[in-house]
């Protein structure tokens, strides 16, 4: 039984029912450290990290496009794109993320060892893909430069567990959909799922947004869902995000502040998306092919 980011709780021996009431006051264990924001290497360290996992996921599907270009688009604007042709399971990157960015906000991070930060990726990979129950392609990685043998990963692995506590089972912002989309009481099954497949979308661009860090799970999925009912359903906009702001679990405030953040992110996702279709229509296929081939060399 592989694991469920929208069941987290479920016991991999036995599926024992968890209340909500469990998910929420768990949640903050799955967190980055309150001071993470504030480290000093946070911020280079991060942008890093996120840039190597997102080229990980692409270098596997798309060999045109430069780990240079890939860095520059830091919020998953070519994730988006690729995730449904890409044979690895999307929550695999972001259950690695979950588990990389905890890693660090709890371990001084050795400067001047590039290497290090690397191994520490490709390390969180290999454990988001033993949970999902998939084969991360370490030959294929190892062709983009993680030139890391499989005894050194095995080696931090353990490491990142200690950090994290064993807490693998990562309480994530899909593990609050279902909850919120039962209290807006919508029959319509396709509108459920629609409601919940765009929220997914939003969730996915957030976890690269670091000022959406400081957030609960809880509050990023029930802002997710209002921007994402307003965007699917504006005639029953303002019902649902009534039923959702009742919740007892949510602060009204907390929830406010992160909705403009989250509006200014998908402003911006918006705003990429954008400049590459037009940076694809102005290029020719001559022209990018020679572009990369020109990178290759440098």
């Amino acid at each position: 039984m592989e694991f469920d980011l929208e069941d987290p709780l479920v016991s991999l021996e036995e599926e024992q029912p968890f209340t909500v009431s469990e998910l929420f006051a768990s949640e903050s264990d799955h967190m980055p450290s309150p001071n993470y924001l504030s480290l000093t290497h946070f911020h280079v360290f991060c942008f890093e990290a996120i840039s190597l996992i997102l080229q990980v996921k692409l270098c596997l599907c798309n060999r045109f496009i430069s780990p240079s270009f890939v860095s520059h688009l830091l919020h998953f604007v070519m994730f988006l794109q690729v995730q449904l042709s890409y044979k690895l399971d999307p929550f695999v990157a972001y259950l690695a993320i979950n588990y990389m960015h905890r890693f660090m906000s709890s371990q001084e991070i050795p400067k001047g060892n590039p290497w290090y930060l690397r191994l520490v990726v490709v390390s969180c990979l290999s454990l988001a893909s033993k949970m999902k129950n998939t084969t991360l392609p370490f030959l294929e990685m190892q062709k983009e430069g993680c030139n890391f043998k499989v005894q050194s990963i095995h080696k931090m692995e353990p490491l990142i567990l200690g950090a994290l506590k064993w807490r693998m089972r990562s309480i994530t912002p899909f593990s609050f959909l279902r909850f919120f989309i039962s209290l807006a009481e919508i029959e319509d099954q396709s509108l459920k799922q629609a409601l919940k497949e765009r929220a997914s979308t939003i969730i996915f661009n957030a976890q690269n947004d670091i000022k959406l860090l400081e957030y609960k799970p809880s509050t990023i999925a029930a802002t997710a869902l209002i921007i994402a009912s307003h965007e699917l359903l504006p005639h029953q906009y303002c019902i649902l995000r009534a039923s959702i702001i009742s919740s007892e679990y949510l602060d009204e405030e907390t929830l406010s502040k992160c909705f403009d953040l989250m509006q200014e992110m998908i402003r911006t996702v918006a705003k990429e998306l954008e400049t590459e279709r037009w940076f694809l229509r102005t290029e020719t296929p001559g022209s990018v092919l020679e572009r990369n081939n020109k990178r290759q060399r440098i």
